[in-house]
This record gives structure tokens, sequence and C-alpha cells, in this order.
């Protein structure tokens, strides 16, 4: 199974570009499923239910988030009702929708999971690893699914590394988001488990993480509020595809993605 992973969505320019470019990743890649963060497709900040029918009607298999889950206020209702758009799993019991979840493929099952780290990101929720590690041994035990990705939204690197060192063969792959920078040590772990410490963004290329530049260094250079909007064309399309064994779950093969798409003529 080929699993196509895309790196935080950002704003109007990122979700046109994946629009544009996702046939031609689905066709390249030959790409069973896949899997998109879009926790800043509106305008940055979250996402709304309208954009994630967008992005799932484009062809997205399942949308993650992270810490801007709950940006967009129209969402949070929403949640319960559409198990294919996740927020982090590790929220209390009670918080509205799903940390997890399975779909079937023509290669069979695939479950994805949204983890969110507790180092330099609010909320604080609860534990991370204590909490993937139980999900993890749930979908595998009682859904019986043995093809596993998980998004570990997060700071720091230290604690994205951690997580796929704590899950390595538990799940397929642990991908990080966030930053939305794409760092360079894709791999696979001793026990199968293929990693990244972060895939990226799908976002303005122009710019400060997908926002406008001047509005970034205005607020470096003289530490008053700002608001940062979206830059705008072109879009860097980064992330990962992952090769994995549907039989046991084990990664194959993890290569990065990253590529500039321009503009489409309107």
């Amino acid at each position: 199974m080929t699993i196509l992973f895309i790196g935080d969505v950002v704003g109007e320019p990122g979700r046109t570009a994946l629009k544009h470019a996702l046939p031609g990743l689905r066709e390249t890649y030959g790409a069973d499923f896949v899997v998109v963060n879009g926790e800043n497709a509106a305008a940055g900040r979250g996402i709304t239910p309208r954009l994630a029918q967008e992005l799932l009607q484009a062809g997205v298999d399942v949308i993650t988030t992270g810490d801007h889950v709950w940006d967009q206020v129209e969402l949070a209702p929403w949640l319960d009702s559409e198990p294919r758009v996740l927020r982090p799993v590790n929220y209390p019991e009670g918080t509205p929708g799903h940390g997890s979840v399975v779909r079937e493929t023509a290669k069979g099952k695939v479950a994805v999971m949204q983890v969110q780290g507790r180092s330099f990101i609010q909320p604080p929720l609860e534990n991370p690893f204590l909490i993937s590690e139980k999900e993890a041994q749930r979908l595998r035990n009682e859904e019986r699914v043995q093809v596993i990705l998980v998004d570990m939204h997060a700071e720091t690197t230290s604690e994205k590394i951690s997580t796929g060192y704590n899950l390595d063969g538990l799940v397929s792959a642990v991908i990080g988001t966030h930053t939305h920078v794409q760092t360079a040590d894709e791999t696979i772990l001793e026990h199968g488990t293929a990693y990244l410490t972060d895939a990226g963004m799908c976002g303005p290329a122009i710019g400060v993480l997908g926002r406008e530049r001047e509005s970034i260094l205005k607020r470096f250079r003289t530490s008053m509020p700002a608001k940062f909007p979206v830059a705008g064309w072109p879009v860097r399309l980064c992330g990962a595809v992952i090769r994995v064994d549907e039989e046991t779950g084990k990664a194959l093969d993890i290569i990065r993605i990253s590529q500039i798409v321009e503009k489409p003529a309107s």
C-alpha cells in the first residue's frame, strides 16, 4: 500500500495548489490513500467544515489538524459527524470529534491517528506517548488494522523523534507536522516504522512559514503586535510517500516530496 502524506495546508493558495497537484501526485506515486494536514487551511488558522469538504471532494481521504483545530468555531459541533477529519487523540474524554479513524481501501484497512505534543505548544494535553501507544494497540488488537499512520503535531524535534521510537513497530509511520519546514531525516526505524520529523507545508513559498514576510519582519523589528496575512504564489508543496506491506504493517520505503506549484491559469 502506498500512502501520500501532505504537510500543513496554508490558506487559499495552499488549498488551490493541493487540488491542482493532487491528481498528478496520485498517478506519479501510485498512491492508494491520501492524508493531508489541514489545520491552517482557513486563512492560516484552522479549517471550516466547508473547506474540509472541499479537500475531501478533491481526493483527500483523511484530514488531520493540530493546535489550531478549534480556531474556526463552526468546526467543533461538526466533527462528531465527520470521522475523516481528526483532532488530536490526546484531548480529554468528552471532547468533540475523533482522534483516529479506520478506512477501507482496495488493499485493506488503514488507520490514521492524530497526536499533539506538549513541549512549547498549547493547550496542554494528556501525555502523547502513553495515549498514542494505547490507541495504536487498540487499533491493532480491536480494529485488526495493520497499516497505521500517525501525524505527530509538535513543536520540538526531540518530542517528535522520541514519539517515533516509542511507536516503532506498533505503527507503520510517524510523520511530524506543525513547523512548516521540511526536515531531511526520513528513515525506516529498527522495527519497521517509517519516520520523518516534519513533512513541511503546502503553502506560499515566498514568505515566512506561509505568511507575508513584511508583517513578520515588522513584528521581529518592532516587537509590536501584528496580523500575519497568508502570502501569495507560488506554493511549495511538501510531504512524504510511504510504501507499507499491508500484511505486516511494516514500512518498506519512505521518500520526501517537495515541489513548487505555480498559480493555475484561471
